[in-house]
C-alpha cells in the first residue's frame, strides 16, 4: 500500500485571498488548450487564425464552468439542489460533472462556428486535441484535494485517502489523468497530424473519453447520493459515457461526404 501525499489545497495565500490547486489546475487547462489551439491554427491550411482560436477558447471557458455545473446539478444530485435552488451557483463548493462540461463547450463551439462560417465538425476537430491536458491536470488537482477516490482494493499502489475511510482505496484520479489526460492527448495529437475526414478527429476524442472514462469507472467509487443506477452494476458516469461512444463511432466510420461534382471532404 502506498501512502497518500497530504497536500495543502491552498496553493499561495496572501491574507484573505486564497489561490486553491484546483482553480490552478483549471488555469493550467484553459492556459494549454489556448496555446495548443495556436499552435494547431499556425500549421499551413489550417484554415483558422490566432484570433479565432483566442475568441473560442474564451467562450469555452464559460461553456466549460456552466455546463459542468448545470450538468452536475441535473445528473448527480437534482433532489438536492431543487430544495436548494440558490446552492446552483454555489461553485466554489464543488459539484462540476465533465459531461455537462462537454455539452456546454459543444453549444459554445457550435454557436461560435455559426458566427464565422464555420461547422460544428469543423470547429470540433480543432478543439479536440486540446482537451485531453485539462482533463490531466483537472484529475490531478482531484488527487490534490483527496477526491473521487476509487473503489476499496488491496492492489500494492491502493490509498487510504483522508476523507475516504480507513481502507485503502485505488487512486482512481490517476488513473483517469493518465488515460483520459496523458494517453488520449498523444493518441489525438498524432491522429490529427494527418489530414482526416471531417468530424473524424473529434470523434476519436469521444470514443477515446467515453471508453477510457466507461473502462476507469469500475474502479472509482460511484456517487454516494446515487450508488450504481443501471443493472446494480453500471455507474452515472458509465451511462453518460455510452451516447459519447456511439456519436464518435458514427463520426469515425460514416462514409465521406460528396458533393456533386467534389471530391470527398476531408
Amino acid at each position: 500500500m502506498l501512502t497518500y501525499p497530504v497536500i495543502d489545497p491552498v496553493a499561495l495565500q496572501i491574507g484573505p485571498l486564497a489561490a486553491r490547486w484546483y482553480g490552478l489546475m483549471y488555469a493550467v487547462g484553459f492556459a494549454s488548450a489556448w496555446w495548443l489551439g495556436r499552435v494547431r491554427a499556425a500549421k499551413p491550411g489550417s484554415g483558422w487564425t490566432a484570433l479565432q482560436v483566442d475568441d473560442l477558447i474564451t467562450w469555452m471557458v464559460a461553456g466549460v464552468v456552466l455546463g459542468g455545473r448545470l450538468g452536475y446539478v441535473l445528473f448527480y444530485d437534482p433532489a438536492y439542489y431543487l430544495a436548494n435552488p440558490l446552492e446552483s451557483l454555489s461553485i466554489w463548493r464543488g459539484g462540476m460533472s465533465f459531461h455537462g462540461g462537454v455539452a456546454g463547450v459543444v453549444l459554445v463551439c457550435w454557436l461560435y462556428g455559426r458566427s464565422i462560417g464555420k461547422s460544428l465538425l469543423e470547429v470540433g476537430d480543432l478543439v479536440a486535441p486540446l482537451v485531453p491536458p485539462g482533463l490531466l491536470a483537472g484529475r490531478m488537482g482531484n488527487f490534490i484535494n483527496g477526491e473521487l477516490w476509487g473503489r476499496v482494493t488491496d492492489v500494492p499502489w491502493a490509498m487510504v485517502f483522508p476523507t475516504g475511510g480507513p481502507l485503502p482505496r485505488h487512486p482512481s484520479q490517476l488513473y483517469e489523468a493518465a488515460l483520459e489526460g496523458l494517453a488520449l492527448f498523444v493518441i489525438l495529437w498524432a491522429y490529427a497530424a494527418k489530414p482526416r475526414q471531417r468530424g473524424a478527429v473529434g470523434g476519436l476524442f469521444l470514443l477515446g473519453y467515453g471508453g477510457f472514462r466507461f473502462f476507469v469507472e469500475f474502479f472509482r467509487q460511484p456517487d454516494v447520493q446515487l450508488g450504481l443506477v443501471a443493472l446494480d452494476f453500471f455507474s452515472m458516469g458509465q451511462l453518460l459515457c455510452l451516447p459519447m461512444i456511439f456519436a464518435g463511432l458514427y463520426l469515425m466510420l460514416r462514409k465521406p461526404t460528396v458533393s456533386p461534382g467534389k471530391p470527398a471532404r476531408a
